[in-house]
């Protein structure tokens, strides 16, 4: 019998990946699975993508500092309804950058559903590594499209956890399957555990991955 893999975010210290096979480098690089790794989050270990205990001595706290309730906003449109959560976006820029007819970087709405195909909306959803955006043709709403458990360590950037790996996290009772997230690892976004996009300003860097 199949185990679905989780990665369990542990209070002011690592991600404990359990049962998954696909754990790989920006590179492609599948590094030897482990029945349980511990991935860094807190952004100072000397070993990353692993922890190696710096958050016990750097003073890493796990809280969210942008708390409140998550909010979706539907844009429709004659045949999709694009769905945008921002509390999970850790601004990629694969929307922006891909589609600029639909995804408007600094106008509002930013999100123009008739401003491309439904095909070239879907092939874009699709690229977003956080799950922010999703969408539905014609309701209900689509579910995302099966994948591959697997973690990517993305270069200087968070981990990308597929949408086949559970995520578990106490502090908040949340627990999510079936959707792709991205995964703070720098340590420093103010939305923990997700991705805000704060590596591309603290300067974090792992060269190695």
């Amino acid at each position: 019998m199949s185990h679905t893999p989780t990665v369990e975010c542990k209070p002011n210290g690592p991600y404990l990946v359990k049962g998954l096979s696909d754990l790989r480098t920006s590179s492609g690089e599948i590094l030897p699975p482990q029945p349980v790794v511990a991935l860094c989050r807190c952004g100072g270990s000397a070993n990353k993508p692993f922890c190696d205990g710096s958050h016990q001595r750097n003073g890493f706290s796990g809280t969210n500092l942008t708390p409140g309730p998550e909010v979706r906003t539907d844009y429709r449109a004659a045949g999709i309804t694009i769905h945008d959560n921002r509390a999970l976006c850790a601004h990629a820029g694969r929307c922006t950058d891909g589609l600029a007819s639909v995804f408007k970087y600094g106008s509002e709405p930013w999100i123009d559903p008739t401003g491309a195909s439904i095909a070239a909306i879907v092939e874009t959803i699709r690229q977003c590594p956080s799950g922010a955006l999703s969408y539905s043709l014609d309701a209900p709403e689509s579910p995302q499209e099966p994948a591959t458990p697997s973690v990517v360590v993305t270069k200087n950037g968070p981990y990308e956890v597929s949408a086949g790996v559970a995520f578990i996290d106490p502090a908040t009772g949340r627990t999510n399957q079936g959707a792709r997230l991205t995964l703070c690892r720098c340590g420093g976004s103010m939305n923990k555990p997700f991705c805000d996009g704060s590596h591309w300003s603290n300067g974090f860097a792992d060269e190695k991955n």
